[in-house]
């Protein structure tokens, strides 16, 4: 009988056998043929999106995606029709959060000492109709992305999808909480019916190669992030992060902040401000790229193909 060690048993069915330390190129693109783009998070309501917007045009920008964490169910409906005809008009793409969450609700466990484990797992049946519910009221508002953080509600996402429930070209993005540390697991989301990754905060450079080795989906990186996924500011790692992980999507976050979830326009004045904090962040990205003198990496512009962007006139009709 052979002898197998882990790292060969990996190999043999397909997956990596170790971090590649030699950090090679990823020789993917987007479909445009750009290696990155660049998203900001925490854009929560119509207000901090049209401050979005408005900085990224001043500061010369490409933004061509952002992301809201508050959950679709913290909208009204105006406010998500408003959303989507900003997006639609700038043609970019929002991704909306599918909530709730064991965090949010009477979990007992999720407020010990491993919350952190359960905090983002829908509870139960109800629950986890609870998150297709925001996902089926997104798609009926024309948006064409969400962000998921439980694996059986990813499941079900995709499952929806193959039966026409929702749009072919909805779209599914793996939120930072839930975790894709490893190449195995980027291969189950990938099969489940993910479109994007949002990779862990910390993962060194050998680690997301790793992962690129296995997944050809555009992962999503954080190159500053808030305090309570770690707070780490990647700026100098930019040149190294597009050529490992292309197609990247770069996300300016802010140190020094947490996740305002779920906001509110008792909050409006900072989510704004941090709005238009998270697009300069991005710019100074990008010089800090410019100065960088490496090979030169195409970025994408909005419209690009393979953005969700929301199809206002498309919005999905709920059947029951």
């Amino acid at each position: 009988m052979t002898e197998w060690n882990g790292a060969a048993a990996l190999k043999a069915i397909g997956l990596p056998g170790s971090d590649p330390r030699d950090l090679p190129a990823s020789p993917l693109t987007f479909p445009d043929g750009a290696h990155y783009r660049v998203e900001i998070p925490s854009t929560e309501g119509p207000t901090a999106l049209d401050a979005v917007l408005e900085e990224a045009a001043r500061l010369r920008v490409p933004v061509t995606r952002v992301s809201q964490g508050s959950g679709v169910f913290m909208h009204t409906d105006a406010e998500l029709d408003e959303m989507a005809r900003l997006a639609q008009s700038a043609r970019v793409e929002v991704s909306l959060f599918a909530r709730p969450n064991a965090g949010w609700s009477a979990s007992a466990m999720a407020r010990s000492a491993v919350g952190a484990l359960i905090a983002p797992t829908a509870h139960g049946a109800d629950q986890l109709a609870a998150v297709v519910d925001d996902v089926l009221r997104a798609a009926a508002h024309g948006f064409r992305s969400v962000l998921i953080q439980d694996v059986g509600a990813l499941h079900a996402f995709g499952e929806l999808r193959r039966a026409g429930i929702l749009p072919n070209d909805m779209q599914a993005k793996v939120s930072v909480m839930l975790p894709v540390a490893n190449p195995a697991s980027a291969r189950v989301v990938e099969r489940l019916g993910a479109n994007t990754i949002n990779l862990p905060t910390d993962l060194t450079l050998a680690e997301i190669a790793a992962i690129r080795a296995t997944a050809s989906l555009p992962l999503d990186v954080y190159i500053e992030c808030p305090d309570n996924i770690g707070g780490f500011m990647r700026y100098q790692e930019i040149p190294d992060l597009i050529r490992v992980a292309a197609p990247v999507y770069l996300k300016f976050g802010l140190r020094g902040t947490v996740d305002p979830y779920p906001a509110g326009n008792h909050v409006e004045a900072a989510l704004v401000a941090n709005a238009r904090e998270r697009v300069r962040r991005a710019r100074l990205g990008l010089e800090l790229l410019e100065r960088s003198r490496v090979a030169r990496f195409r970025t994408s512009s909005p419209g690009a193909a393979g953005l969700a962007i929301p199809v206002v006139e498309g919005a999905l009709v709920l059947r029951q």
